[in-house]
């Protein structure tokens, strides 16, 4: 799939083809000609987390490869993106190289900041795969510190839920019970489900609930539209407004969306040069002479920290 070359789009190349932000190929490279771009607090390796990370890559391995960036002026040696507690654990593990995704960004900094992690995905697929590596439950267990009911209960977490909505739902931060609340629908709904939830930045069990009370019947998986706390007729018909309204707000901002990156560079370079006019004391003091109300608005702009989307009022 294509799309119109946006010169300010850095993930469109040249040719109008979507830019792929890794090489389609991992590649193996020895632990030592990684550079780590940060350092760990004292006492890391002393945290529960980093013994539970221990033990699952000692029993399961690696479920995604630590992500590394080329160093331009020493051919052969890459920065750590991302993965640093993974590949210190291998080192701990006696391990001397690791497969590894390549970044293609430039601007390799910005890796963590652009990708968000679902951790009830991650901890599925860790425990598909060492089930299927043949590691008993009880193991899993102990490496995660969480119960063998735990382990059997995130197994089959993604049952019965659609591979679009996995997709959509992947990189945000959605606890596991909002899949027990998606399972329930049909898997159309699932996806119009996932969409509400990442219009809306909301990704509670509580939302998830709401969505699955103003469900139509129809699209639910169970031939009785379940209830949310004996929510009456009366409630149900208020979420299902909700949910509209919502759907609205959803399309308004997406509206917004489309200009928004453009806009907001065109104000902070407005901002720049408004800062750089009051810098000229002869400016201030003229406006302060002539335009004194004028200087006032000036200040403000100048003095703006950040520029944040309005928010939008539903209709």
């Amino acid at each position: 799939m294509s799309r119109e070359k946006d010169a300010d789009d850095p993930s469109v190349n040249d040719d109008g083809g979507v830019r792929l932000g890794f090489e389609r190929e991992t590649i193996i490279v020895p632990l030592d000609r990684l550079v780590p771009l940060r350092t760990f607090r004292p006492g890391m390796k002393e945290s529960r987390k980093y013994a539970q990370i221990l033990a699952s890559v000692k029993m399961i391995g690696l479920v995604e490869p630590p992500a590394i960036a080329p160093d331009p002026g020493h051919p052969g040696t890459y920065f750590l993106l991302d993965g640093h507690i993974r590949v210190e654990a291998l080192k701990d593990l006696g391990q001397t190289e690791v497969e590894c995704l390549v970044s293609t960004d430039d601007e390799g900094y910005t890796y963590n900041k652009r990708i968000n992690r679902l951790a009830a995905v991650q901890e599925h697929k860790m425990i598909a795969l060492a089930v299927k590596r043949g590691v008993p439950e009880e193991l899993i267990a102990e490496a995660l510190s969480i119960e063998v009911v735990s382990v059997r209960r995130k197994f089959r977490m993604l049952n019965g839920i659609c591979a679009a909505a996995v997709e959509l739902l992947k990189d945000t931060i959605c606890p596991g019970a909002v899949f027990d609340q998606l399972r329930r629908m049909m898997p159309a709904r699932q996806i119009e489900a996932a969409e509400l939830m990442i219009g809306q930045n909301n990704f509670s069990v509580v939302f998830a609930k709401a969505l699955l009370v103003a469900t139509p019947e129809k699209q639910l998986v169970q031939l009785r539209k379940p209830k949310l706390g004996g929510a009456s007729a009366a409630a149900a018909g208020q979420i299902a407004r909700m949910e509209r309204e919502l759907a609205s707000l959803q399309t308004q901002v997406k509206s917004v969306e489309e200009t928004y990156s453009i806009d907001n560079l065109h104000l902070t370079v407005a901002k720049g040069y408004v800062a750089k006019l009051l810098g000229n004391a002869r400016i201030v003091r003229w406006l302060s002479l002539h335009r004194q109300e004028y200087l006032g608005e000036l200040q403000s702009i100048a003095e703006i920290s950040s520029l944040a989307i309005p928010p939008i009022a539903a209709e």
